[in-house]
């Protein structure tokens, strides 16, 4: 099994979560529900940010600060 990558297009979100436990909190913070939604297997952060009308850029750079990265 390949190691995850945060800045994978493809990356699940439930995979996000249990690899960087630190980024729920970067959602939350924006009020976004995909935490716990039983949508996010199936959803990246490309699916999240559309979907909340975040720059995906912007998002994705929380969410290395939150993971340490």
């Amino acid at each position: 099994m390949k190691q995850a990558k945060i800045d994978d297009p493809d990356l699940p979100l439930t995979l996000l979560f249990k690899v960087w436990p630190q980024t729920p909190a970067v959602f939350i913070r924006h009020r976004m529900l995909c935490y716990g939604c039983p949508i996010a297997p199936f959803h990246t952060i490309i699916d999240a940010c559309r979907e909340y009308d975040l720059d995906e850029q912007d998002f994705r750079a929380e969410l290395r600060a939150a993971a340490g990265l």
